[in-house]
């Protein structure tokens, strides 16, 4: 599968495909859950490949770190995707059908019919998922004066005493991120190229300290890797309380490099499509750079929210 990048748009903008979705307060009562069937017939198998000739042996070696890495993000998707036990959940589940469903979905939820439980006794999927107490209610988070409950990556939990307090990421899953920073920081060592040693040794240090403005720069920053690794906390859209919280995805990457010139045209000519473009000249501030990337890759590796249900590319 390919995945083009458009370096001025930003991490986030360049990479997003998703659905958001409204739910109702966690104050209210969810409506009953009407269960559907387990459908993972509606998925076709792909196997995702590349042509790794062209790669070093150190871009070989480092393919197999993003690999590792990418494995937490998966690990630590679940846990933000599914408030309860996934072991259990999937233990539980004699039926592989529906077994293999709930590997897709990340859950007991269908994603491609509005989160309707598949599995008896799921009920309905809370709108905050593993981000929020489940007994908290929107009124109660509006009236907590907390710095940072709104940052993209925090988490609310209760302390001793029950009242909401905020945690953030690289606190609530300290040992998981550092797993994965120090696979980050491997790869960084044995990069040849120098913008995909700066980024991901950005990358590293930002999974542990929350600050990942820095290595999103430092990606956009990227011109001539061969192999390249989209990893950390990106999209909003799997928090449906608020929509504030980002979830962990990874993508592994191997650029097609005959395509990615072929594209190259096209960047010139952004300014041009830009002007030409049926809407009012106030959404034209910003005006797209001629020095910007367009690429082609090969996805080798989907883990966490890009995974989920239908893919993104």
């Amino acid at each position: 599968m390919r995945l083009s990048r458009a370096l001025n748009a930003g991490l986030a903008g360049a990479l997003a495909l998703a659905t958001i979705t409204t739910s109702a307060s966690a104050a209210e009562a969810p409506p009953a859950a009407t269960l559907v069937p387990a459908r993972p017939d509606i998925y076709a198998p792909v196997t995702l490949t590349a042509d790794l000739s062209g790669l070093t042996a150190n871009e070989r070696q480092m393919l197999g770190l993003f690999i590792d890495a990418a494995v937490v993000m998966d690990d630590l998707f679940w846990l933000q995707a599914y408030p309860g036990d996934r072991e259990a959940l999937l233990a539980g589940l004699k039926e592989p059908a529906m077994k293999r469903f709930a590997e897709m979905n990340y859950g007991p939820w269908d994603r491609l019919e509005g989160n309707a439980p598949f599995v008896p006794g799921a009920g309905a999927r809370p709108p905050g998922v593993g981000f929020y107490p489940l007994d908290m209610t929107k009124a109660e988070f509006e009236r907590a004066d907390l710095p940072r409950k709104t940052n993209e990556y925090t988490v609310l939990r209760r302390d001793p005493k029950g009242a909401l307090t905020v945690v953030p990421y690289s606190v609530e899953w300290r040992e998981q991120l550092e797993r994965a920073s120090g696979l980050l920081a491997q790869a960084a060592g044995k990069a040849e190229d120098a913008g995909l040693a700066k980024y991901l040794d950005l990358r590293a240090k930002a999974l542990t300290s929350d600050e990942y403005r820095a290595s999103d720069m430092a990606w956009l920053d990227m011109k001539d890797n061969r192999i390249d690794i989209v990893i950390g906390p990106i999209e909003t859209y799997q928090d449906n309380l608020f929509g504030y919280k980002a979830a962990f995805e990874a993508f592994v990457l191997v650029k097609d490099m005959e395509w990615s010139k072929r594209l190259a045209r096209y960047a010139a000519m952004l300014p041009e499509l830009q002007r030409g473009l049926p809407v009012p000249d106030a959404y034209k501030d910003e005006t797209p750079g001629t020095d910007s990337d367009l690429n082609a890759y090969d996805v080798v590796y989907y883990a966490g929210d890009s995974n989920a249900g239908s893919k993104t590319i």
